[in-house]
């Protein structure tokens, strides 16, 4: 089964809690702290396998979990180190944030590697709170939380050549023509419901990737028929094969296609149009072709949707006829053609523009229905998270973090008094002035 759009979660490992210890040992007095640092957390990284085609594997298989770091250890010793987790994902796969529209990455090469949860640091431990003023610290941290995202695994088939063109045209009988793929052909539409690769060699040691496309008809950027599922994929071809049926069997206008298919591209993409185009004139064994071939030709030297009038070349797939010159002019055209950009959320032409935000604050406040103030906010509630409540100086710590975030003067100007309950995540405590 061809996947190409999926939907996960990566959640990466937590860093490994920082020990309190002291070092005790016969005859070193005082020997002071001796509490290691956690390790760190696992991240998950997607690599470029290219071995793989689809996203099939992420069918059953949508949330991934990283290990945490090692906690602390006595003697000064730290946690390990947790693995990385690596998941494999098909060349060609653009990594979209669903939560904030951000795209991440777009992997192209084998061996590419994206990190797209980082693992949480370590908590350190109390030999790295001593100090002067308090040699013997019972102060350590938690390790920190790892990243979690919902992801948008999104493939476009990676192909120097892609043959688009409506229904029935003859593109996936010209695929398994010129290469050794084996595509479904049948005379119904719609036989080609995935993408199919085929890798075309030429006599003069030449190579390139070919596409075809599944069918597309009038309305498919607007989600008709296959719609736009596959139009994603014409994205990264750098030369379009335009397969036209020139037989007019079914009642259709040639060229009448050719300007619908045109059209359904410019919608999806307007760059589309600028990519290099050759036409295929297929099916030119069969009656009344050559007319019709003729009357396409007129009409296109007057079409002034393309940038240029894109070269014709009759072929027939059942005879053969002209198909190592197609092969040859579109190798040709591929090496005058350079890779297009690939966008990742900005084109390379727009200018960065800065703009002045007003920082944030660290925490949010609000006041629940029982007279209880809840504390948020995701800086506050990771260093909530990072703090050791089994040790009064943590806790006296994280105190003094809070005051200095201005929470005790955002409860006062709120009207907060003495025994008020506040409430951090599961956590509550009394306010005191």
């Amino acid at each position: 089964m061809f996947v190409d759009q999926v939907k996960i979660t990566v959640k990466a490992g937590k860093g490994g809690d920082g020990m309190v210890a002291f070092r005790r040992e016969k005859f070193v007095p005082n020997g002071g702290p001796a509490g290691g640092d956690g390790g760190h957390g696992g991240s998950i990284i997607l690599r470029v396998d290219e071995g793989l085609r689809t996203l099939m594997d992420f069918r059953y298989h949508r949330i991934f979990k990283s290990k945490a770091g090692q906690n602390g250890m006595i003697k000064g010793m730290y946690g390990r180190k947790a693995d990385n987790l690596y998941v494999a994902v098909p060349e060609g796969t653009t990594v979209h944030d669903l939560d904030t529209g951000e795209v991440l990455g777009d992997l192209t090469e084998n061996g590419q590697e994206l990190v797209v949860a980082a693992g949480g640091r370590g908590g350190r431990g109390n030999i790295k709170f001593a100090s002067p003023k308090n040699p013997a610290p019972e102060i350590a941290e938690n390790g920190e939380p790892g990243e979690e995202r919902n992801l948008q695994l999104e493939l476009k088939v990676l192909a120097d050549v892609g043959l688009v063109g409506f229904p029935s045209v003859g593109k996936s009988t010209l695929l398994s023509v010129l290469t050794s793929a084996k595509p479904k052909i049948a005379e119904y539409h719609f036989t080609t419901l995935v993408p199919n690769l085929g890798m075309v060699q030429l006599d003069d040691g030449r190579d390139f990737v070919m596409a075809d496309l599944p069918g597309l008809i009038e309305g498919a950027s607007n989600g008709v028929g296959l719609g736009i599922q596959f139009l994603r994929h014409v994205e990264r071809t750098r030369v379009i094969i335009h397969v036209v049926d020139m037989s007019g069997m079914e009642g259709r206008d040639p060229f009448a296609d050719f300007e619908k298919i045109n059209q359904e591209l410019a919608k999806y993409d307007p760059d589309l149009l600028k990519r290099p185009q050759i036409v295929a004139a297929s099916k030119m064994d069969l009656p009344d072709a050559q007319e019709n071939l003729e009357k396409f030709k007129e009409k296109l030297v007057e079409d002034t949707t393309l940038d240029a009038v894109p070269k014709i070349i009759p072929v027939s797939a059942i005879t053969h006829a002209n198909l190592q010159s197609l092969v040859a002019q579109t190798a040709d055209l591929l090496e005058k053609t350079p890779k297009f950009e690939i966008e990742t959320g900005q084109k390379a032409e727009d200018k960065v523009v800065y703009t002045y935000k007003p920082e944030e604050k660290p925490f949010t406040l609000k006041r629940d229905p029982d007279s209880t103030w809840v504390l948020g906010g995701e800086k506050l509630e990771r260093l909530f998270q990072m703090t050791n409540l089994e040790h009064d100086e943590s806790v006296m710590r994280f105190a003094r973090q809070m005051r200095a975030m201005g929470v005790d003067d955002e409860l006062r100007a709120r009207g907060a008094k003495s025994g008020d309950v506040v409430q951090i995540g599961k956590f509550t405590f009394e306010f005191v002035e």
